[in-house]
């Protein structure tokens, strides 16, 4: 079993890249391929290659960040147990997680919580609270149950643990094509984007990094916009994975150091990617998961 390297509170760019590099994500993460889209590669005149995260066990790259932060976690903290909030792949990354480190795990989710979405996280080994009318609900319920009952809260993805867990798509990007030249990453609270930003510009900075957002949820380009992260007064509920109405401190701090770009795209184009990648590689994505294509091809529209 590998063993994560502390970070700081505000790690610097080469805290972040010793972490992804001995990462110890793999004891329940895979490496997953680099697919070429060859009817999307052929219509756009350029190589068009999708990381299918989709593979992972919780068919999300989210179990990687989730895995980083609890594996690095003390012997009195794993003793107190973690819990998180989430409706959606984060709750199944963290049981999973704990459930592979012998850890408890409880999961606050909003009560209008598909049951099959429920039932994954049991399945995953962690024990479910169904609680308030959305994900904020849930989150404060979770953070006073850490505070008053001693669990630790594992964040979807502002804390360094998660965000280096994330960047380690950043790594097997580049170890599977060295050739690539822009890279497209959704933003929903930035975890991803600046995991793999802050990796890709130190080691191949060559290549573009750019960051994708629906344009009813775009708490990033806000946030740059205004110079500081700040709240939106409501966000789109299509692509619901990426619905953030603020971004995150510590992965802002990281997208405005290393992102190259950020564009937005709308319910269409996000459509129209769903349909892209499953005609093409028989991916079933959710709209948050193809956002990212959706995002390729609005600049490459530009461009042709």
């Amino acid at each position: 079993m590998a063993v994560p390297l502390p970070l700081s509170a505000a790690p610097t760019g080469a805290e972040y890249l010793r972490a992804i590099l001995c990462s110890p994500v793999y004891d329940v993460a895979q490496v997953t391929p680099l697919q070429q889209m060859n009817k999307l590669s052929e219509r756009l005149k350029n190589i068009v290659l999708v990381k299918r995260e989709d593979r992972q066990p919780v068919h999300s790259f989210k179990l990687r960040g989730a895995y980083a932060m609890i594996a690095g976690l003390n012997e009195q903290q794993k003793a107190g147990g973690v819990i998180a909030a989430s409706a959606g792949n984060h709750a199944q990354g963290v049981a999973l997680s704990a459930t592979g480190l012998g850890i408890r795990s409880l999961i606050v989710m909003p009560l209008t919580t598909p049951d099959i979405k429920v039932d994954a996280v049991r399945n995953f080994g962690g024990e479910v609270l169904l609680y308030g009318a959305g994900f904020d609900d849930a989150k404060a319920k979770a953070i006073e149950l850490a505070e008053r009952e001693g669990y630790t809260f594992i964040p979807p993805f502002d804390h360094p643990a998660v965000i280096a867990g994330q960047g380690t798509i950043g790594m097997e990007l580049i170890q599977q094509d060295a050739h690539l030249d822009r890279i497209f990453v959704p933003v929903g609270g930035g975890g991803l984007a600046a995991g793999v930003a802050v990796l890709i510009k130190q080691l191949m900075p060559e290549i573009k990094v750019i960051g994708v957002e629906p344009e009813d949820s775009s708490c990033l380009a806000a946030a740059l916009n205004a110079g500081q992260p700040v709240e939106l007064e409501r966000v789109g509920m299509f692509a619901d994975g990426v619905a953030v109405k603020r971004i995150g401190d510590e992965t802002f701090r990281l997208c405005k150091e290393y992102l190259d770009d950020i564009i937005t795209v709308d319910s269409d184009a996000i459509c129209a990617a769903v349909k892209d990648l499953f005609e093409d590689v028989r991916a079933i994505a959710e709209p948050s998961g193809a956002l990212a294509l959706a995002g390729l091809k609005n600049m490459l529209s530009s461009i042709i």
